[in-house]
C-alpha cells in the first residue's frame, strides 16, 4: 500500500500537504504559532487567544496528535522547523505582513502584563 502513494520529492511539500489536509481550524492555528517562533508557552497562547479573540489552543491538541507540535509541560513546539516552516508558508507573503502587524498591535497593549509576551511577539 505504501508503495503505491505518490509521495512528494520535497519535504516541504510533503509537509505543506500534511498540514492542508488539516481541518481549518487546526490550519489557522499552526499558521498563528508560526509567527512567533519554534515554541511558545501556554500562557502566551492564552494571552495571543485573549488578544486576537481566536481559539487556539483547543485545535493544538490535534496538530500534537498528527505529530506536528509536541507539547512539553507547559510549551508547545514544533516537532521541527521545517514544519514550522511550512505552516509559515500556507500564509501568502502580504498576508504574512498584515498577520504579524495585527498580532503586534493586538500584543501591545498588554505589554504591562508580561515583558515576555511583547518580546515574542517582536522576535
Amino acid at each position: 500500500k505504501i508503495l503505491c502513494q505518490k509521495l512528494p520529492d520535497d519535504v516541504a511539500e510533503f509537509l505543506s500537504n500534511t498540514i492542508e489536509a488539516l481541518p481549518d481550524n487546526v490550519k489557522e492555528s499552526l499558521s498563528t504559532l508560526s509567527c512567533f517562533g519554534a515554541s511558545v508557552s501556554s500562557s502566551f497562547v492564552k494571552t495571543l487567544e485573549r488578544a486576537l479573540g481566536k481559539t487556539l489552543l483547543d485545535s493544538m491538541g490535534a496538530a500534537v496528535a498528527e505529530g506536528l507540535l509536541d507539547k512539553i509541560d507547559d510549551h508547545y513546539r514544533f516537532s521541527h522547523d521545517r514544519i514550522q516552516e511550512a505552516a509559515y508558508n500556507l500564509m501568502n507573503i502580504l498576508d504574512r505582513c498584515n498577520y504579524h502587524f495585527s498580532y503586534g498591535m493586538a500584543l501591545a497593549p498588554l505589554e504591562d502584563e508580561e515583558d515576555d509576551f511583547i518580546f515574542t511577539a517582536v522576535t
